[in-house]
């Protein structure tokens, strides 16, 4: 479903649509003022999407992503809140309380670089996708 590499450019956080269809991104991470999850980042196909800019402040980031037109979607065990419209959101606990869904991310360990870029995979294509360096 994903693979993940460190480019050269820019330092940032991007995600790679290398999918057929339209897909739905959210991002949640860890800064100094406590946990956060945005989005949505809509990308299209086989195109990609820069969804934090500047070095990457912490080793450990969260993706959630649906595919629009295929439907299926990128999700993981690390529950984080999200909404159905563009948001941002403080904190990963009480989501349903607060008004919020509960949704499963999937965990990507940056190794502790300035920037990353995650390629997301058709699963119908066959295999989960593999992580590099460029």
């Amino acid at each position: 479903m994903l693979a993940a590499s460190v480019r050269d450019a820019a330092a940032d956080f991007r995600i790679c649509n290398t999918t057929p269809g339209r897909v739905g991104i959210a991002v949640g991470y860890k800064d100094d003022k406590g946990w956060a999850t945005e989005g949505w980042w809509n990308v299209g196909p086989n195109s990609c999407e820069t969804v934090l800019r500047g070095e990457l402040a912490s080793r450990y980031y969260y993706v959630y992503a649906i595919d629009y037109d295929h439907g299926g979607e990128w999700a993981g065990e690390a529950f984080m809140c999200t909404q159905d419209q563009m948001f941002t959101i403080r904190g990963i606990n009480g989501c349903e309380d607060r008004g919020y869904q509960r949704t499963g991310f999937f965990e990507i360990d940056t190794q502790e670089q300035t920037t990353w870029t995650v390629q997301l995979q058709d699963p119908s294509l066959g295999g989960e996708g593999t992580g590099g360096r460029d």
